[in-house]
């Protein structure tokens, strides 16, 4: 006995430009019928709450899984897969497509060479599934965006969720962001953690989806927007405050980035205070209360 839930759509061409579209979402459980074999043209993540069953993919092998996992179905690979027939399963799945796939590919949300995950909890991504399901309500002149926007959610849930990773991510990830604005080297990193380089540079990528180099990068400029915006801080200062002692270069290297010089974004963002205020600098990990 199984019960089962879902829906479908088709997006427009205008929903495709945001990059992801969700083309449909179901709840389902208990002994589920087998899926496939089959071969889909779009994606589709697999959240299973509870119970287990098997998965086998184009090799041929037959995976076991084990609740809580995910499944990865991807686009032009054959897959067969169900529930145990004794003790079923809980699912909740979401097809979605789009060109932002391919980023999510490149920095590691979706892993098409692990097509089962194990996950440390499923709670986060079927909430996410949960909201997409009511947003399918019929007659929701929000639907497609509203799934999208959601869609996005739910890599970023998927990946949070991962049993590989910590929940509030990698020890290294925390000590390179505690780190990031000291004049220190990818080099210098590695060391104080007694890892090389290399070791290094795969625990960052397959943790954050990008380089240590780009990783600490994103944080310093993110650290010389907050300065330049927030304070009255010469330029020369504030590259010295987030790691580089030759401003010329972080001039360089920021307009690289960023697409405008420090001084033109200033210009732009700047919120000087008047009494003196603006050279108080804001501390990213203790922002105001809002009141009201």
């Amino acid at each position: 006995m199984y019960h089962t839930w879902m829906r479908f759509f088709s997006p427009g061409p205008a929903h495709h430009r945001l990059g992801l579209v969700c083309l449909g979402v179901g709840l389902q459980y208990g002994a589920l019928p087998t899926v496939g074999p089959r071969t889909l043209d779009h994606h589709v993540a697999v959240v299973i709450s509870t119970g287990g069953g098997w998965y086998r993919g184009a090799d041929g092998r037959c995976t076991t899984v084990t609740a809580p996992a995910l499944l990865w179905l991807t686009p032009g690979v054959p897959h067969h897969y169900g529930p145990d027939p004794d003790t079923g399963w809980d699912e909740g799945f979401v097809d979605f497509a789009g060109p932002a796939t391919a980023t999510y590919t490149e920095l590691g949300y979706i892993e098409p060479e692990r097509p089962v995950v194990a996950l440390s909890d499923a709670a986060g991504p079927r909430a996410v599934v949960a909201r997409i399901a009511r947003a399918a309500r019929r007659g929701n002149p929000l639907l497609e965006v509203e799934t999208a926007a959601a869609v996005h959610e739910l890599l970023v849930a998927l990946r949070r969720a991962r049993a590989d990773l910590a929940p509030d991510g990698d020890e290294v990830l925390q000590a390179l962001a505690r780190d990031a604005c000291k004049p220190m080297s990818v080099a210098d990193h590695a060391a104080r953690h007694g890892m090389t380089p290399a070791e290094l540079r795969r625990a960052v990528r397959r943790a954050a989806g990008c380089s240590p180099k780009d990783y600490l990068l994103g944080i310093r400029l993110g650290r010389a927007k907050e300065l330049l915006a927030a304070t009255e801080l010469p330029v020369a200062a504030v590259a010295r405050r987030v790691g580089y002692d030759d401003p010329a270069y972080f001039s360089r290297l920021f307009t690289r980035r960023v697409g405008l010089a420090p001084v033109r974004f200033r210009a732009q963002q700047g919120r000087s205070v008047p009494g003196g205020w603006s050279d108080r600098i804001p501390d990213p990990d203790d922002p105001p209360m809002l009141l009201g």
